[in-house]
């Protein structure tokens, strides 16, 4: 018996409720997961919130969907999940290397914000058992974001893509960066069209979801997201070639569009890449790889080496790091790399020894869309975006696919 009187205990299939009103609560609480995810950084153009407000507000985003969490399911029942385990050792390491508060208070304050973001997926996990209602509910949140960036481009577009950004598409309504635009109109148009070759949708519904988030991908210039767009449907398509003749379709479409797009679009596509950059800046990853260097070059105590200096704001000397490996090296050290790296792998190879299906290409999608991004931007070993697209894998890969889901 835990501390709490509580204990939890596995659920059975008939024990899930599958009401409306469940789905609701779950819609609820994903929505607010992913807003707890949301940047924070600067004031919004249109509306000036203040930065201690934004960040009040995403924070309690956590604990409010671990409220309703509990309110689901308050007699504490969980899915047995490897992915899970692995994130919650993950959080023991990141309360022990806070603990000693040498990146600040703030440190216990993330750990805080972890342990509840853990919590909640445990929460919700006896639902996230092979459905594809997660993959949905992923589109719809994150397409009611990308539509506040196209109102506010609509409103303003010279606050929208300001030249001090180097006309980069920011969000003015709520300050999302490009990069978390970019991120966002990729897993969008991503597993919408794949939602679309495995016919669960429409292609109606593909081209109003997925037409105008690669419209917005393409005004953010995030090169990191285009890969890992481009990379994800070339792995979930490929996984499908034996069992899916549309899957074989879309590939061969999409070979023959990017080369005929290479021939006649190659020096706007060539302007677009280096976004105005010289070969110095672009060889070093916007100067990302300097911060890199200095990083690795810090000396460290042997206690930093293996638990890290603690959870911080994913910055080296007041630089962002922008790579999710050398976060979590330097917030985590080496055990929290290697318990990253043991999620990583175990969804990868759960992912290929599944047989084809709707739910595993979803899940190989978001799986490579996470490591092609993890070199260039943060988020493994805290929580974010990242963590739950991974969740939502784990999920598809987790059971068996319901017979009915609410769409």
């Amino acid at each position: 018996m835990s501390l709490t009187g509580i204990r939890p205990r596995t659920l059975d299939e008939d024990d899930v409720a599958r009401s409306p009103r469940t789905f609701r609560i779950l819609g609820a609480i994903w929505a607010l997961m992913i807003f707890n995810t949301l940047a924070t950084q600067g004031v919004s153009a249109l509306i000036p919130i203040p930065r201690p407000v934004t960040q009040a507000l995403t924070m309690s985003a956590v604990g409010i969907a671990f409220a309703l969490a509990l309110i689901l399911n308050p007699r504490v029942k969980i899915r047995p999940s490897a992915f899970l385990v692995l994130l919650s050792l993950l959080l023991v390491a990141s309360f022990a290397s806070s603990v000693r508060m040498e990146s600040g208070f703030g440190s216990l304050f993330r750990c805080a914000r972890l342990g509840l973001f853990v919590g909640t997926l445990w929460l919700i996990s006896p639902w996230m058992n092979g459905s594809i209602w997660f993959v949905r509910q992923h589109i719809r949140v994150l397409t009611v974001l990308l539509v506040s960036v196209a109102v506010g481009l609509v409103i303003s577009p010279g606050l929208a893509m300001p030249e001090l950004n180097d006309g980069r598409l920011t969000g003015v309504l709520w300050p999302l960066t490009p990069t978390q635009i970019g991120q966002y109109a990729a897993i969008v148009a991503g597993l919408a069209v794949l939602l679309w070759i495995n016919r669960l949708t429409d292609a109606r519904s593909v081209v109003m979801v997925a037409g105008p988030a690669i419209v917005l991908l393409v005004l953010t210039h995030t090169r990191t997201a285009t890969l890992g767009l481009v990379s994800g449907l070339v792995v979930a398509m490929l996984s499908m070639w034996l069992t899916s003749g549309r899957a074989r379709k879309a590939f061969a479409w999409g070979i023959a569009v990017a080369g005929i797009g290479a021939v006649l679009l190659g020096p706007l596509l060539q302007t677009w890449v280096l976004r105005g950059q010289d070969a110095e800046n672009f060889g070093n990853l916007t100067g990302r790889a300097k911060v890199w260097e200095r990083l690795l070059s810090a000396p460290r105590t042997w206690f930093e080496e293996i638990f890290g200096t603690g959870l911080s704001n994913k910055s080296f000397d007041g630089l962002p790091i922008d790579n999710s490996w050398l976060a979590v090296y330097h917030e985590q050290g080496y055990l929290g790399a290697t318990i990253v790296v043991l999620f990583l792998v175990t969804l990868v190879v759960v992912a290929i020894a599944r047989p084809p299906s709707p739910g595993r290409a979803c899940a190989l999608f978001l799986i490579t869309y996470c490591l092609a991004a993890s070199y260039t931007e943060a988020g493994l070993g805290d929580a974010s975006p990242y963590l739950l697209h991974l969740a939502v894998a784990a999920g598809l890969l987790g059971g068996t696919p319901q017979r009915t889901v609410p769409r």
